[in-house]
C-alpha cells in the first residue's frame, strides 16, 4: 500500500486524506500550527489516517510517494525544500481530484470574475446536468469526485494551477490577466506562467475560452495550439461571442447564433456581460440548447456582496456591492452604470490607496456621493481636488440609504471602496446591514 502525504489541516487538505484513504492508499497528514480542531484530527485517525500537528517531521516525509499540497502553502517554503530534496512529487489537492476521477473539468481562472463565471457557468450547467462548483469555491474536488456527476465546474488560483503537471480540463477558461500575488510567485511573469499551464503542452483542453480584450490573453491564444480556441467580446473570431444589436451572441466556425438580449440579464455592467460571454461558450461547448442557456441566464443571481440587485423601490434599484474594499474593486461597478443617475455611498476604514481613478469614474458615472466612516475626509478632498462637488456626508450607513432615498435617483450604489472594520465585523456585515434595512422599507 503507497504512502502519501497530505500537507495542512485544512478543507482541501481533509477532503485529499479522505479521498486517498477511499483509493486505498496509505495516509500520513503533517500540519504545522500546533491549534488544530481535535474533533477533525480524531474523525481523520478514525479513519487510518496518521495525522500530526505543530511539526513536519522528517518521519512523515520520508519514503511518500507523493505529497498533496493545500494552495496557501508558497513553492518557497522550507517544507517544500525539505520535501524536494527527498525527490518526492508534490501535487495539488485539484490534481489529485482530476487524476482520479472520469468526470470531465471545467476550469475557470482569472484575476478577476472567476467566483462570479464560476457560479454562473455551474448554475447554467445545472438546468441540464449535474455540475457542482469546487475548487476555489465550494467544496474542494477530492470530496466530490468520487459522486455521479456530469462535470466538475472548478475555480482555480494561480496557487492550485502553479502545482499541476497533468490536469487536463475539458475546457479551460481565463478571465482575465492583472497583477497580482506577485510576492507569492516571485514575480508577474511566475504569475502569468503559473495561469498558463493549464492552456499548454499536455495538459492543453479540448477547448480554450480568452478574453479578447485582455490584450495579454489574445497574445497569448495564439500559443495555444492544441486546443480549440473561443475568445468572447469580439466579433473578430470565427469561434467567439460578443455583443451586437444590444443582444449577445454566440459564433462557432463562423455560424452566429443571437442567445440573450441584455435587458433580460439580472447582471449590470460590462464586466458581468463578459462573464455571461464566457458562461454561454461554456455552455454552448458542453451540449446545451439556447432556450436552456436562456432560461439560466435570466435565473441566475450574482454572488452575494458582488453588486446584488437587492430590490427595486419607488423607481430606485439599490445594489450591494460590499465586497468592494478597494478603489479598484470600486470602478468596476461604478462603470457599470451609464446615462443614469446614480446615488453613490463611499467609505469605511481608508487603504489609503491612490483614488485618482476612481475620482475619474465617479466624474463619468455617479451624480451624488455619500461619504461614511473613517475615510470621509480624505476622500472628500480627492473628490474636490479632482472636480467632483456633489458630496454628502453622513455618520452611519442607514442615514446614508435614507438621504439617497430622498434623492430620487435611478439607483443607490453601496460600493465603499474601504475595509468595513470601523463600523462593521466585515464586508458581509456590512452587505447584510445595507440589504437588511433596504428590505425593511
Amino acid at each position: 500500500m503507497d504512502k502519501i502525504l497530505i500537507l495542512g489541516l485544512s478543507k482541501s487538505g481533509i477532503a485529499a486524506a479522505k479521498l486517498g484513504v477511499n483509493l486505498g492508499y496509505n495516509v500520513y497528514l503533517t500540519e504545522g500550527k500546533s491549534e488544530v480542531n481535535e474533533l477533525q484530527v480524531k474523525e481523520l485517525e478514525n479513519l487510518g489516517i496518521k495525522v500530526e500537528y505543530g511539526r513536519h517531521s522528517d518521519e512523515f516525509i520520508k519514503n511518500s510517494s507523493f505529497v498533496v499540497t493545500s494552495p496557501g502553502i508558497p513553492p518557497k517554503s522550507e517544507l517544500f525544500q525539505r520535501i524536494q530534496k527527498e525527490n518526492i512529487p508534490i501535487i495539488s489537492e485539484v490534481e489529485f481530484a482530476y487524476l482520479n476521477s472520469d468526470t470531465p473539468f471545467v476550469a475557470i481562472t482569472g484575476t478577476n470574475g472567476k467566483t462570479t463565471t464560476t457560479s454562473l457557468v455551474s448554475h447554467l450547467l445545472s438546468q441540464c446536468f449535474d455540475a457542482p462548483t469546487c475548487g476555489n469555491i465550494g467544496l474542494p474536488p477530492s470530496s466530490i469526485v468520487e459522486d455521479e456527476n456530469d462535470f466538475l465546474v472548478c475555480e482555480i488560483s494561480s496557487f492550485q494551477a502553479q502545482m499541476t503537471e497533468k490536469f487536463k480540463p475539458f475546457i479551460s477558461c481565463w478571465t482575465n490577466f492583472t497583477p497580482d500575488h506577485i510576492d507569492w510567485h516571485e514575480g508577474l511573469e511566475n504569475y502569468f506562467n503559473a495561469k498558463a499551464k493549464m492552456f499548454l503542452g499536455k495538459q492543453s483542453p479540448e477547448y480554450a475560452i480568452l478574453n479578447a480584450k485582455d490584450e495579454k490573453l489574445l497574445e497569448f491564444s495564439k500559443k495555444c495550439k492544441k486546443s480549440k480556441v473561443f475568445l468572447f467580446d469580439t466579433e473578430d473570431y470565427p469561434n467567439a461571442s460578443y455583443i451586437k444589436e444590444n443582444a449577445i451572441w454566440y459564433k462557432e466556425d463562423g455560424v452566429e447564433e443571437k442567445i440573450i438580449d441584455i435587458k433580460d440579464s439580472p447582471l449590470v455592467g460590462h464586466h458581468n456581460y463578459q462573464n455571461i460571454m464566457c458562461g454561454i461558450i461554456c455552455a454552448k461547448l458542453c451540449g446545451m440548447e439556447n432556450e436552456d442557456i436562456k432560461s439560466g441566464i435570466i435565473s441566475f443571481r450574482a454572488p452575494e456582496h458582488r453588486l446584488e440587485k437587492v430590490r427595486e423601490l419607488n423607481g430606485i434599484t439599490f445594489y450591494n456591492d460590499s465586497k468592494a474594499t478597494n478603489p479598484e474593486a470600486s470602478i468596476v461597478a461604478i462603470d457599470s452604470f451609464d446615462g443614469v443617475d446614480v446615488s453613490l455611498i463611499l467609505g469605511g476604514r481608508d487603504k489609503n490607496t491612490d483614488l485618482t481613478e476612481m475620482c475619474k469614474s465617479i466624474n463619468q458615472h455617479i451624480k451624488t456621493v455619500l461619504l461614511i466612516g473613517e475615510a470621509t475626509q480624505r476622500f472628500e478632498e480627492n473628490l474636490k481636488k479632482n472636480g467632483f462637488d456633489n458630496i454628502i456626508k453622513e455618520e452611519t450607513l442607514e442615514s446614508a440609504i435614507d438621504k439617497a432615498i430622498s434623492l430620487k435617483p435611478d439607483v443607490v450604489l453601496l460600493s465603499p471602496a474601504c475595509a468595513s472594520f470601523d463600523m462593521f465585523n466585515s464586508y458581509e456585515h456590512r452587505g447584510e446591514v445595507f440589504k437588511e434595512y433596504v428590505l425593511s422599507k
